[in-house]
């Protein structure tokens, strides 16, 4: 059994791999709210994640290594640290440099993200190529494998939750809201206006994007395109945008397994 960890400016996603799938699946935030600033170290992440660990490990099931994505090099060490102190297994961590599978066809390959490359590594080992990966977190990323099956780079658009908070700081007499479709676009009051304006336009934003990105894949390939959205705000969005096709909540953890598998005998 292989713990997967994916870990980004918000939230830390993990995971348990066995017998050719993620079997069990935690969240937990990797930054403290009120200030946005790392507070923890590598015994606060066992503490957190205690009970999914050991539950495994009482059940028999030893877990036999680490696979780790990470965005946040701070928490990279904090993570490896918990993992060296209280799994004693060894831990690898994904970047540009890895086997993925694929070529990384970019100016600068070591510039890209390592939850790109694991969504790139599944897109194509999973649903094919040529596609489109939206992860929708803390930023809004478009991840594009090419119909050679090459992680050509994408775009990145701030997060759903990322520029609305930005929005409710800067404006006095705006306030925050639950992030949702409203049944309208036309609010009739602030609460209705601030939902109209975060959902449709993030879901206009989404769609042009992909809409842009799959023009140019058509122009160098007839094959059908795919587009998989995940991330915290996939499901909310996904039913109502005209490009994305499935909504896959493992798909980063998948990847990094991929690459795990490829690089770790």
């Amino acid at each position: 059994m292989i713990l997967v960890l994916d870990i980004g400016n918000t939230s830390t996603f993990a995971g348990m791999y066995d017998n050719g799938e993620i079997v069990e699946s935690f969240r937990m935030p990797s930054k403290d709210d009120k200030d946005y600033k790392i507070s923890v170290n590598s015994d606060v992440v066992a503490v957190r994640l205690r009970h999914f660990l050991f539950s495994h490990q009482k059940a028999g099931r030893k877990i036999e290594g680490a696979a780790v994505c990470s965005v946040v090099p701070e928490l990279t060490f904090i993570y490896k640290e918990m993992i060296d102190k209280f799994i004693d297994v060894d831990t690898w961590v994904l970047d540009h440099t890895a086997d993925l599978g694929l070529k990384i066809d970019v100016d600068k390959p070591e510039q890209a993200g390592p939850d790109r490359l694991a969504n790139a590594v599944a897109m194509k080992n999973i649903y094919g190529c040529p596609g489109l990966v939206i992860d929708l977190g803390t930023s809004t990323n478009f991840d594009v494998v090419d119909h050679r099956g090459n992680y050509i780079g994408g775009s990145i658009a701030p997060g759903v939750k990322t520029s609305s908070a930005e929005l409710f700081k800067r404006a006095s007499r705006l306030f925050a809201v639950d992030i949702a479709k409203p049944e309208k676009a036309i609010g009739r009051n602030t609460k209705q206006a601030i939902q109209s304006g975060i959902f449709f336009g993030s879901l206009g934003l989404i769609d042009h994007i992909a809409g842009l990105i799959t023009e140019e894949l058509k122009a160098v390939s007839s094959d059908e395109i795919r587009v998989v959205a995940t991330g915290g705000y996939a499901d909310l969005f996904a039913p109502h945008s005209k490009h994305i096709q499935t909504v896959d909540q493992m798909l980063t953890l998948k990847g990094i397994v991929m690459a795990y598998e490829r690089n770790v005998s």
